[in-house]
């Protein structure tokens, strides 16, 4: 057996190596979730990032929520003021190993509610590339925002918040932004989006245009983006999705394996208005 793992769940880490891990995957994500313009603090006993010029989810949350229950309790009530002052129309926590294990019991009692089971998972093989990447320039930003916007069904203002955003990554050393071009059309295939600190390489945007999938597109951009940020000085790479989705089979297939897994809470700011 595996001394790493949880002998009641061979995929995942056991929990002190998973607290670790967390630990580390959630400072290089609040980092990431600063640039440019982001404010990282402590509420209670969670730690915040928040960023008004990003409009992806990560940009806005709290996570490491570790403490008695009731300081638990309290954080998650202060949380819902820091996200209403921010502009937020929702609040929302990622609880992984580095949360307490009753937090689900007090999210309920809180009315707060699990809206999402994501894993966190390794990249453990590195496989062989076809060397079609190349890194993203200014004329492609336009093109990358289509595909997210159209991917993830952005509105016209976050379309505008996210242009922004990526334009800030050309400028920022710790920044992957790779992508493939569409053969014989004037426009992108894919892109991928990758980031590093600490030692910890994290994937954190993969789209590929819908035409264009199962194709090794995807592939290619996650294994060079991996290679890039191993360059960069990660020492581990890993990557955030949705539980037993076509995400994690696709991360499965090119050389990932689960570690952990997060509970996304959300608390809707509006119902307390």
């Amino acid at each position: 057996m595996d001394p790493l793992h949880d002998p009641d769940d061979e995929t995942l880490l056991d929990p002190r190596q998973a607290r670790e891990l967390a630990g580390l995957v959630e400072t290089a994500r609040l980092a990431s979730a600063v640039v440019r313009y982001g404010m990282r603090t402590r509420v209670g006993v969670a730690t915040v990032v928040l960023n008004q010029d990003n409009p992806l989810p990560v940009a806005n949350h709290a996570c490491a929520l570790w403490g008695t229950g009731a300081q638990v309790a309290g954080t998650l009530m202060e949380l819902e003021q820091v996200f209403a002052e921010a502009g937020r129309s929702e609040a929302v926590v990622y609880a992984s190993p580095t949360t307490v294990g009753e937090i689900e019991g007090i999210a309920d009692d809180a009315a707060w509610r699990a809206v999402e089971e994501q894993v966190v998972l390794l990249h453990r093989t590195r496989g062989f590339s076809r060397g079609v990447t190349r890194p993203a320039e200014d004329r492609d930003l336009e093109g990358i925002v289509e595909l997210y916007a159209d991917e993830t069904g952005l509105s016209e203002e976050g379309e505008q918040r996210l242009a922004r955003h990526l334009a800030h990554r050309f400028d920022e050393n710790r920044s992957v932004l790779l992508v493939v071009d569409d053969p014989g059309v004037d426009r992108i295939a894919g892109f991928v989006q990758g980031f590093v600190e600490r030692g910890v390489g994290l994937v954190e945007q993969v789209v590929v245009r819908p035409g264009r999938r199962r194709r090794g597109i995807g592939h290619d951009l996650v294994t060079e983006a991996s290679e890039e940020l191993r360059r960069m000085g990660a020492l581990l790479v890993a990557a955030h999705t949705e539980e037993g989705g076509t995400a994690q089979r696709f991360a499965e297939a090119i050389g990932f394996d689960v570690a952990y897994g997060v509970t996304a809470y959300a608390r809707r700011i509006d119902d307390l208005l």
